[in-house]
């Protein structure tokens, strides 16, 4: 038999447990449901000595942590087997023999690609996958010399190569999605390659930057083994068409064959936008966002938080989401990276562009987010002529700007928080995790009034409600420009292109996606429509 329990525990006192099967509450030491498996088994029998010589096996379903008030709460819920029963252990997906048809070419090997690729196979489709960086071993070589000595490398860096731009960010999992039967396959699938267990119940799981470079190695090698082609160091620069056909690509300025095309090729690809504007293949300018990236203390957050709670190092590494309205226009922190890094994100010479990552324990000094605002027809008005490019001319002309504010190199502008919405130049910046340096300026004449008075007014009201946010030793460094793609690719309800029947725009640099596992369902979506197809 199984049981299902749902626990309550409150971090300060105890567990408080509700069953939902007999509508019984009991308690429980707070601090020992981070034990072993065994552990929690033995704990559970003695709270149920009626089924106690029957379990065999108990399973965190879901946890998570609750902040809001002064009183923190841990949500549990747990699978408990007694008898015969057993939780089923992970394993393989099936993989279908590969068919003789021609196959399908990938280009992108981020998450939408890499996870295009497994259900392709698990149809019987052969995936070729092009892909314009380098293997995530050689990549990390390129992204330390980044770090270190400020040599870019335009086709290997934080956004381009093996795993795409959410390999050096973070490998947070959480999205919005309500699919959540289709969520825990994208989660098992990188459980069975590496990944914690603990992916699978976490409600914000993440897998750390230290950690998703081998996991993905691990999971390219199974491909391989099931029969997919990796090509690294293997751009597309071009697509042939006749009707409504692709008939050819070209790959480093090579022509080759190609019967179906999946593009995944992420948010950062600017020059495969200008690809398919050149080659008259439609696209869509799209709305995104763009602002800073501000840095606190981690233990300034963790008071924050936690409320100064006497057991605040037992907890995990706060975290925060802030939301405002300014203007009609939302002002939202983004990508918070608790215990974690700002890095360099640029893809090209002449640019700037800030991101953030976390180590897998997050256990860095100093916590970063994102602190974005919606950018539109408005703010990019002035690239009009541009079309479907407008918005990214615009996101172009601010990396542009950046860098030049910063002296021309990847040292990025930066300024204190109570300097930035004071509007004064920082005369001493407060210490950073910003490995490359940064250089007082004052942020807010980086963007156009419209955006920077929404981004500071959001700050300001933000500020109010999370006492101690705007601390002496914060800092904001910019640009964080590279939120979403600033084009959509279109695509039918059968997601194939509505111009060329054969091309299936993918993942977050078509549009569809906004991060890890959104990009990840987006690719298994589109390559179920392209197998469909052919049935």
């Amino acid at each position: 038999m199984r049981y299902c329990f749902i626990y309550r525990i409150f971090v300060e006192t105890s567990w408080i447990i509700k069953l939902a099967i007999i509508e019984k509450e009991i308690t429980l030491d707070a601090f020992k449901y981070e034990g072993s498996k065994d552990d929690l088994i033995s704990l559970v029998a003695e709270e149920f000595p009626s089924i106690s010589e029957e379990i065999n096996d108990v399973v965190i379903e879901r946890k998570s942590l609750d902040a809001r008030s002064k009183q923190i709460k841990v949500h549990l819920r747990l699978s408990i087997y007694t008898g015969e029963s057993t939780a089923v252990p992970l394993k393989m997906p099936e993989f279908k023999p590969l068919r003789s048809e021609d196959p399908v070419h990938v280009v992108g090997f981020g998450p939408a690609g890499i996870f295009a690729a497994f259900k392709l196979l698990q149809e019987g489709y052969q995936p070729i996958i092009l892909e314009r960086g380098k293997a995530v071993r050689e990549r990390r070589r390129d992204v330390a010399k980044l770090n270190r000595d400020g040599i870019l490398n335009s086709e290997s860096n934080y956004c381009f190569g093996e795993g795409g731009a959410g390999t050096f960010s973070d490998g947070k999992l959480y999205t919005r999605s309500h699919k959540r039967g289709k969520i825990r396959e994208i989660l098992e699938l990188f459980v069975l390659h590496g990944a914690d267990p603990a992916i699978l119940y976490e409600a914000h799981p993440h897998i750390g930057t230290n950690k998703l470079p081998g996991i993905i190695e691990q999971m390219r090698n199974t491909l391989i083994r099931k029969g997919a082609i990796v090509r690294f160091n293997a751009k597309l620069t071009g697509i042939q068409f006749e009707g409504n056909q692709i008939k050819t690509i070209s790959v480093n300025g090579k022509r080759e064959a190609c019967e179906e095309l999946i593009l995944a090729t992420g948010h950062s690809a600017r020059d495969v936008y200008e690809m398919l504007f050149n080659s008259n293949i439609k696209i869509e300018a799209k709305p995104f966002a763009m602002g800073f990236r501000i840095e606190h203390p981690q233990e300034l957050i963790n008071q924050i938080q936690y409320h100064k709670h006497k057991n605040r190092e037992v907890l995990p590494s706060a975290s925060y989401s802030l939301v405002e309205q300014v203007e009609g226009k939302g002002v939202f922190s983004f990508c918070m990276c608790p215990g974690g890094i700002i890095a360099p994100a640029a893809t090209s010479q002449g640019e700037l562009v800030v991101n953030g990552w976390s180590p897998s324990k997050r256990n860095g000094p100093y916590a970063n987010s994102g602190w974005v605002t919606e950018i539109g027809e408005d703010e990019w008005k002035e690239f009009h002529d541009a079309g479907p490019l407008a918005g990214l001319k615009f996101q172009q002309q601010i990396e542009n700007k950046a860098f030049k504010l910063a002296g021309g190199s990847l040292k990025v502008p930066a300024q204190n928080l109570k300097d930035y919405l004071a509007n004064r130049t920082s005369e001493n910046l407060n210490e950073n995790s910003y490995h490359p340096g940064v250089v007082a300026v004052n942020l807010n004449e980086l963007y156009p009034e419209e955006i920077n008075s929404r981004l500071r007014k959001g700050l300001e009201a933000s500020c109010k409600k999370l006492k101690g946010f705007n601390s002496e030793k914060a800092i904001v460094t910019a640009p964080e420009s590279r939120t979403s793609a600033p084009v959509r690719i279109p695509r039918t309800e059968h997601l194939h292109h509505p111009e060329l029947l054969n091309l299936y725009p993918c993942g977050e640099g078509a549009g569809y996606a906004g991060g890890i596992v959104s990009a990840a369902l987006d690719g298994v979506r589109v390559a179920k429509a392209l197998a469909q197809k052919h049935i």
